[in-house]
């Protein structure tokens, strides 16, 4: 923890001091083109489509260049920094703000080269419009590239899911840890990352738009009066919710016979819980349950053999 407090803070040190140096070049910038005469930055231009100056490029261009770069570089992280701050709001904040940066990241690049290309000379509209059809070419051998990235928009903007819901996917069950442009993360319990394309996610369940239902299935003995065993369990559940708020939204519910078994009728109690305690809601219910019935001598019938043994 030390270790990892030290680096911030010498990392805002380093960035400070970068954005201070930044600062003085741009309200005092002569200084960086001197020995520079105003005659060999304007002196020849020729024909070739690219380059709009003659080939001489000067220390003054290069200095200037990567100026630029580290302005773009300081205007993303303070957009990204921003961004991180109104994602704390909430995981649907989260969500949109991380697309968001995901397509920061990757314009914030391209604006940095378009822009020290421009510095150094290059003839940039014709750079990008040689990238367009490039591109456009590109485009019809990526079009399932074009499809995760169109799909991803889709996914956070219509809110199917957010950072932070529990999915099911095929059969696969986890948490969404992230959404970019093109994949989603997911996690699950045992901290295993599965990386799936956008355009990859369909028929999946999103367990954390309801509220989820533990359940605790348990068989008494077929001589147990029910009747009172219902008054029972309508008088002693609701205490429950008392004992486990942290993982029960609500108290507990008797819902009553599921099946005549071989060796005892089962019966069926149900609790609400959100579905990341889904699986300790349910452990701890049943536990409840088990208490309850060896305290009030409520017979929990079990499969026995028995052997009869032949006269000699």
């Amino acid at each position: 923890m030390e270790k990892n407090k030290k680096r911030k803070v010498v990392t805002t040190v380093i960035f400070a001091v970068i954005a201070i140096a930044l600062i003085v070049l741009l309200l005092n910038p002569h200084w960086l083109f001197e020995g520079t005469s105003a005659s060999a930055i304007q002196e020849l231009e020729t024909e070739h489509m690219l380059i709009k100056r003659s080939g001489k490029i000067t220390l003054a261009h290069v200095a200037t260049a990567l100026l630029a770069v580290c302005i773009v570089f300081l205007a993303y992280l303070a957009i990204r920094l921003i961004l991180k701050l109104i994602g704390k709001a909430s995981d649907r904040a989260k969500t949109v703000t991380g697309l968001i940066a995901g397509v920061l990241k990757y314009v914030a690049v391209i604006a940095a080269i378009v822009w020290a290309l421009s510095i150094l000379g290059v003839n940039t509209a014709a750079v990008l419009a040689g990238v367009g059809i490039l591109g456009l070419i590109l485009g019809f051998g990526a079009q399932s590239l074009i499809e995760d990235i169109i799909t991803g928009i889709f996914i956070i903007f219509e809110g199917q899911y957010n950072i932070g819901d529990i999915i099911i996917l095929d059969d696969f069950r986890g948490t969404v840890r992230d959404i970019g442009v093109r994949t989603t993360v997911i996690e699950d319990a045992g901290g295993n990352l599965k990386v799936v394309n956008n355009s990859d996610i369909r028929n999946f369940q999103n367990r954390s738009k309801n509220p989820s239902v533990a359940i605790c299935e348990v068989a008494v003995a077929y001589e147990t009066d029910l009747l009172k065993l219902r008054e029972l369990l309508e008088a002693e559940l609701p205490k429950m919710l008392d004992k486990h708020p942290d993982l029960y939204l609500a108290a507990p519910k008797y819902l009553g016979v599921d099946a005549l078994a071989d060796s005892g009728v089962n019966l069926k109690i149900a609790v609400s819980c959100t579905e990341a305690n889904v699986f300790g809601a349910r452990r701890m219910l049943t536990q409840d349950v088990r208490m309850l019935f060896m305290e009030k001598g409520v017979e929990i019938p079990f499969p026995q053999v028995v052997v009869h043994k032949g006269e000699d």
